[in-house]
């Protein structure tokens, strides 16, 4: 029993999962934030390109 239990203190097959996990969900809060503030800057831009072609109505 007490060549079990070190042999499973020693095992670090865990800790890399974990280090994938926490890693994963980084990239995916980072690409999140990321499309938030492309949506937001493009959703300004698009209103403002289109209020500034309904000012120039020359016709």
């Amino acid at each position: 029993m007490l060549k079990f239990i070190n042999t499973f203190r020693k095992d670090e097959d865990g800790a890399v999962t974990v280090d994938w996990v926490v890693l994963t969900a980084a990239v995916v809060g980072l690409a999140i934030a990321a499309y938030s503030t492309i949506e937001t800057n493009a959703t300004t831009l698009i209103t403002a390109a289109g209020g500034a072609v309904a000012a120039e109505n020359d016709f």
